[in-house]
């Protein structure tokens, strides 16, 4: 099966995240009353963004009541062409009959298939692969989150953004058109063994591009909140440049003196703020957080939670925080895949922007533009631990499943009691729950 799908993961144990899940309720019309029109520039995080006065007037509790037909009519008149009205023939028609042959994925949303559109479809359509994911009306998620999706996705446009070239609402049927992302998930590459391992400098060009795309999200007068930022979301186009996908959860929310915005607790566990799992309060810092754990994923190519490991290592952030701050421990717990190719200044420093990402103090958090500097400076950093002595080290591990040399197992013993040793290194394959409160 291929793995080339815009979502995260063909392993049906490992659900993908539902596309809007309560984003929009009756008593919360986010994203249909506040969103507005914006084609923003690379050097346009900053810019808010200008209200659209015809979309305001959609109303979500109208629109989930409304025929397809009107539905239809009501998004075209406030999307306008950037998005095509797909019919379900068309789009059967490029998968030829959603065949398995074209699968690309299975979810809780349903299923998604490879295709491929051009101007023999929609004049003025550039021929390109696309993905169609394929609703399944018996599931679990439904019209709203497929409604939210377009909504949002159909006014906000950024190269690290995911594209939605199109939609799809027939009767019952309800169906997205995205570009097609060749090189799949960050998590496919990270986590997967057939996989060859991320070089260091791909891995931070697509922490540069991730955090951009989160940075154009927050930008905006009103943020945008994404709250499920996390490896499976993250999509890479042939270059590897990294865009970001499923915004189901999205959520747009006040800064200022209405720091807060309270809402339902929903994420995915390892990656979702303290404070938000905690208190339900919601502000970008929780995606700075979530940030911070890629950080780290990328850094030791362990998952945000395995839990096939012991008990103290099964939490990342947990099990990684006491190596972080010095670059002589660090390199105990940075990935063996890397073989010693990377950089130990660059990493050293981005372990120290990964701390200060997932500090349990949100107001100590940084914010996603000086993530940004901080991380493009790392791209100057030649030093290869390599060939500065700093690898390899030793395959022996601690009780706590840290490599260590035969002089260092001082530096974890002391580090908590006596834990059995992993006997399992497979990744956990069932991670990514979502967190309801």
């Amino acid at each position: 099966m291929n793995n080339n799908s815009p979502t995260s993961s063909t392993d049906s144990s490992k659900p993908w995240r539902p596309f809007a899940a309560n984003c929009c309720s009756a008593n919360d019309q986010t994203i249909l009353g506040n969103f507005s029109r914006c084609r923003p520039s690379r050097s346009d995080l900053s810019k808010n963004i200008a209200p659209l006065p015809s979309f305001r007037r959609l109303s979500y509790s109208d629109l989930s009541r409304s025929s397809s037909t009107r539905i239809n009519e009501d998004l075209a008149q406030s999307l306008g062409p950037d998005l095509y009205d797909f019919q379900l023939s068309e789009l059967r028609a490029i998968t030829q009959n959603f065949s398995t042959n074209f699968l690309l994925g299975e979810g809780g949303f349903g299923t998604v298939h490879k295709g491929y559109v051009d101007e023999n479809l929609r004049q003025g359509l550039k021929p390109q692969a696309v993905a169609v994911k394929l609703l399944d009306i018996e599931g679990l998620q439904g019209h709203r989150e497929w409604l939210a999706e377009v909504i949002l996705l159909g006014q906000l446009r950024h190269p690290h953004l995911v594209k939605l070239i199109g939609y799809c609402c027939e009767d019952e049927q309800r169906l997205l058109v995205y570009e097609f992302m060749p090189r799949g998930s960050l998590e496919n590459h990270l986590f997967k063994r057939i996989s060859t391992s991320l070089p260091w400098g791909t891995r931070l060009k697509i922490a540069i591009g991730a955090a951009k795309g989160l940075a154009f999200l927050h930008g905006a007068e009103n943020p945008v909140i994404y709250r499920d930022f996390k490896t499976s979301n993250i999509l890479l186009d042939s270059d590897f440049t990294a865009k970001l996908s499923d915004f189901g959860l999205a959520k747009m929310g006040p800064e200022g003196s209405n720091t807060h915005v309270t809402t339902r607790v929903m994420g995915t566990y390892g990656y979702a703020a303290p404070e938000y799992v905690s208190t339900g309060h919601l502000t970008t810092k929780s995606d700075v957080y979530s940030f911070g754990v890629v950080l780290l994923e990328l850094l030791t190519g362990r998952r945000a939670v395995e839990k096939s490991r012991c008990k103290n290592e099964q939490n990342l952030v947990d099990w990684a925080k006491p190596y972080l701050s010095s670059s002589r421990r660090l390199r105990y717990i940075m990935d063996q895949r890397l073989g010693g190719q990377y950089s130990v200044k660059g990493a050293k420093e981005m372990a120290v922007l990964g701390l200060q990402c997932i500090s349990l103090n949100s107001k100590d958090r940084p914010r996603m533009p000086a993530v940004i500097q901080t991380l493009e400076a790392l791209q100057q950093y030649k030093d290869m631990a390599v060939s500065c002595g700093q690898w390899p080290v030793s395959s022996k591990s601690n009780k706590n499943g840290v490599s260590v040399s035969a002089g260092n197992k001082f530096r974890a013993q002391g580090r908590g009691g006596v834990q059995k040793k992993s006997t399992s290194a497979t990744p956990n394959r069932k991670e990514g729950i979502m967190i309801q409160v």
